[in-house]
């Protein structure tokens, strides 16, 4: 049975007082090429502005994937699904009736090693059209307070080649006693070795469907 399709929507909070926006739409992101940032530009001011405030921090973070953007993005909208390619996460479980749309929960188990060991996130936005999602960790047992996320998929295809870019985002608040440079290293970490594992998953998924097709037909 396919995966609901919900309407396109979100939950996104007012700024904090004293905030200012974010500047990820002038700065090319690792990874990425000029041409490649100059068309993503629109998306980054759109989907990955924040308005951080005194104690918070934010970035953006890019992954090159050499597989069709509905391969990558039938993996990344599944949010009742994080641990398919995020594997910092050991479980996640949703109630009873889910139904994947804004404003559902689900709880998160983290594996052992990491300062964290449950999170509780609320999905935010899921626009299955212009294939954007993001959530709010909502509580649990870590130190990523009021974290909030945004990942977009975008196709591109030039020369006869198809590939991928992901972009994914966050503002969260720095822990006392961290600095900022601190969070915003830890946090991209975590991040970037998603978006690296992501990347693997989608394009064995390509692979496996491209050998499919290429198969003889058996009279």
């Amino acid at each position: 049975m396919a995966d609901p399709k919900p309407e396109p929507s979100s939950s996104i909070p007012d700024p904090p007082p004293c905030s200012e926006p974010t500047s990820h739409h002038l700065t090319i992101p690792t990874g990425l090429t000029h041409d490649e940032f100059t068309e993503l530009i629109p998306s980054i001011t759109q989907f990955h502005t924040y308005s951080v405030g005194p104690g918070q921090c934010s970035s953006l973070l890019a992954q090159r994937i050499n597989a069709p953007r509905d391969v990558v993005w039938s993996v990344v909208r599944r949010f009742d699904k994080p641990q398919t390619y995020k594997h910092f996460i050991k479980s996640c479980s949703v109630k009873e009736g889910f139904q994947m749309a804004v404003g559902c929960t689900r709880d998160v188990s983290v594996i052992s090693g990491l300062p964290a060991s449950t999170s509780t996130e609320r999905l935010d936005v899921l626009d299955d059209e212009r294939q954007v999602t993001g959530f709010t960790v909502l509580g649990g047992e870590h130190r990523l307070r009021n974290y909030r996320s945004v990942t977009t998929v975008h196709g591109f295809e030039r020369d006869g080649r198809i590939w991928t870019v992901v972009l994914e985002s966050y503002v969260v608040d720095i822990p006392e006693g961290n600095s900022e440079e601190d969070t915003r290293l830890f946090a991209d970490t975590v991040v970037k070795l998603n978006l690296q594992q992501l990347a693997s998953v989608t394009e064995a998924l390509a692979r496996d469907a491209a050998d499919g097709n290429n198969k003889p037909q058996v009279m």
